[in-house]
Formats: C-alpha cells, structure tokens, sequence
C-alpha cells in the first residue's frame, strides 16, 4: 500500500519535468528564430505630393448694397439666400420727391425751350423789322441834311435849323446801328442765341439727372448672384452709405486657407488641387493656387493662400468648409517606404531597420518628400527589401524572424 504514493510523486516529478524540458525548448527555438515581424516593402511606383488644409468658399469679391437718396422702404421682393439675376428688383423705394424734382426739371426744360423759340420765332423777326425802320428812317434824315445844307448855302435858313438837321441825322444813324446790333444778337452768330440755347442745354441735364435719381428709388441687383446678407425691412428709413444688402456674385469662387508655415517652401502659384466640400465628401472639383499671402500670421503660425474654383459644381455655397489637397510635388518610379518604418524622420540622420541574416540591422536612409503615409527614398534601400515597422519591440542587433505581409 505504500508504493502507490510514491509511484503517483515519480510520475508528478516525470511529467513536470517533461513540460520544464518541452518550455526550455519553445524558448530555445523562439530565441533562435527572434520575434516574429510582418515587414514593410519597399516600393516603386509614381508619388505625389500634397499639402492638405482645410478652408473656406468665398467669392473674389461681395458687393454691398445701399440707397443714394434717403427715403422710406416700400417692399423688399428678395430673401437672404436667394439667386437673383442682372436688373432683378431688390428694393422699392418712395419716390414722390424724386418725381417732384423729375417735373419741376421738365418744366425748366419746357421754359429754356420756350426762350430759345421766342428767340428763334419773335425777336430776330423784331429786330430784322427794327432795322429796315431804322434804315429808312436814316436815309430821310441824309437827304433832309443835303437839302439843309443847300438853303442854308443860299441863306434860306439860318444855322439854327442847319443844326437842327445835322441833330436829326446823326441819331438816325445811331439807331440804325443799335438795330444792327440787336439783329446780330438775336441771329444764329450773335449772343443771345449760344446762351438761350446754353440755357437749354443745362435744362436738358438737369432733366436727365432728375431722371437718374428717380431711378434711385428701384435698387436692383447689378449682376447675377446669392443674396447672403439683407439688412432692411418694408417701413425703415435708409440714407445713403448705409449698408442694406450684400451679394455674392455668380461663376468664379476662391477657396481661402490657412497653411502651415512650414509648407510654405512647398507652396508655388499654379499648382493644382483637389478639393471636397465637408458637406459633400464624395464630389471632388479642382482648383487652382493663385495668391500666396507675403505675411505669416504672427499668432498662428499660418499663410493664408487663396485657389481658384474655375468651374465651382452647384452646390457650392459661401462660406462652407473645404478639404483641400495641394499637390505640391510629384516623382515618377521612385523608391518609397511607410512612414511607420522610419526612425527618426525630422532628424539629420533618419534610420530604418533591415534584416540581415537573423538580425535586425540599423540602416541610414535619405528622404526625400512625405505624403499620404509615404517618404520618398533617395538613398539607403532597394526595391522590394522588408523593413521592420517602429511598432515592433526590436532593437538593432536583435534576432528577428521576418514575415512578409499577406495581400
């Protein structure tokens, strides 16, 4: 009865020490063939590069509505959001003095007309009458001298009535020449002629301007475009300068972002984008970089730049948020790796880990341009080469058992 406990303790000690020896063996093995790694290739294929940021929608340019007269809102046809096309009515205004000041314009205008009629139809006709009176008048008073002068050489009559003669004639003469005058003033050449028809003229503007301003009154839309702000309502007053409405206009659209200033190396006008509105993720369009601010923002760090939207899709709307790719650079065929296999990367000195044999071996690498997860490789590696990833707990000179990835 004794020896079955300890043939049970032989066999306990037997198995413990078949599992001690089975354990010494996996580890054994497992240290032989170091920790097991899935590698990253290395690849070769075409690379771009690109800068995202996000941005906003805005127009190169908004057009802010107001009145130039002050007067009192009638109606407002038009509502914060709407389209509007050219010529389209924004705002009625009242215009009963603005009429007022359109007739009282006209009847200047008739009055001016009147004058230049009256001079044209009575007073050159006068005048013309005046002077043939005034010549006839004249040529009796001349042949009366003659005879006076004749009697008075045969002493007929005394110097007093030759006096009386030579009186009568010269102011006959002196009225022919005001009537003179008077027709030429009243003719086409003469004075009062240019400022009748100067008094028509100024009558002629003045009705035009009245009729300007009586346009005032109707504020319409002065070119095709979304009404994104409306400040007025039926019944208020408004005064010039006064700001009223504003208007997006239609067709060319700007994205404007905040770059970081340290991609502001990368940045050059004419690179194209890729570009998706926040609110419609699955619909790309492109844009164009056109403005690059000289300044960098002191408080964020950040260049503001500004792309061009040459054919913005319908959606598009002011202000909405924007992803935007900048595509910044891009290589044909070249040598790239994961970003998560490279050590070190904003140093002077970036490494990667390479198995050599059953060891991980540390290998310089030149980079060149990151996008997308990817760095560029000038230098260090060859096409098709597993890296081991910066996740894995492997150290330069440690056993590694290298796996390649599963497609």
């Amino acid at each position: 009865m004794s020896s079955l406990p300890l043939f049970r303790k032989t066999l306990w000690w037997i198995f413990l020490a078949a599992c001690t020896a089975l354990a010494a063996s996996l580890l054994g093995w497992r240290w032989w063939h170091g920790t097991e790694v899935v590698g990253e290739p290395v690849l070769r294929r075409d690379f771009v590069q690109t800068v995202v940021a996000s941005g906003r929608v805005e127009n190169p340019h908004r057009i802010d509505i107001g009145a130039q007269v002050t007067s009192t809102v009638l109606r407002v046809p038009v509502q914060e959001g709407q389209t509007v096309r050219t010529g389209d009515l924004l705002i009625q205004l009242s215009n009963d003095e603005l009429r007022a000041a359109e007739r009282l314009a006209e009847m200047g205008l008739a009055q001016a007309q009147a004058r230049l009629r009256q001079l044209q139809e009575v007073q050159a006709p006068v005048a013309e009458q005046a002077l043939r009176q005034a010549q006839v008048t004249a040529d009796f008073t001349r042949a009366t001298l003659r005879r006076s002068e004749d009697l008075f050489a045969k002493n007929f009559i005394g110097t007093a009535a030759l006096d009386e003669a030579r009186k009568s004639a010269e102011l006959a003469q002196a009225q022919q020449r005001s009537a003179q005058q008077q027709l030429a003033s009243a003719g086409p050449q003469g004075s009062d002629f240019p400022i009748a028809q100067t008094a028509v003229a100024q009558a002629q503007a003045g009705v035009a301007a009245a009729r300007a301003r009586s346009q005032y009154a109707q504020i319409r839309a002065p070119v095709d475009g979304v009404l994104i702000s409306r400040n007025v309502e039926a019944g208020d007053v408004v005064q010039p300068g006064k700001l009223l409405m504003t208007l997006s206009p239609l067709g060319r659209s700007q994205l404007v972002l905040a770059i970081d200033e340290k991609n502001l190396h990368l940045l050059a006008l004419g690179q194209k984008a890729l570009v998706s509105a926040d609110a419609y993720p699955q619909t790309h369009f492109e844009a164009t970089l056109v403005f690059i601010n000289p300044g960098v923002n002191p408080q964020t760090g950040a260049v503001d730049v500004k792309l061009d939207v040459a054919q913005p899709p319908a959606f598009l709307r002011q202000d909405m948020t924007a992803s935007v790719d900048i595509e910044v650079a891009q290589r044909k065929a070249t040598l790239l790796v994961s970003a998560g296999v490279v050590h070190a990367p904003e140093s002077t000195q970036p490494w990667v880990l390479r198995v050599e044999g059953t060891r991980a071996s540390k290998v310089p690498v030149q980079l060149g341009v990151r996008s997308a997860g990817f760095y560029e490789v000038l230098g260090g590696v060859q096409e098709g080469e597993l890296l081991l990833p910066t996740s894995a707990a492997v150290a330069p000179g440690d056993r590694v058992s290298l796996r390649a990835p599963s497609h």
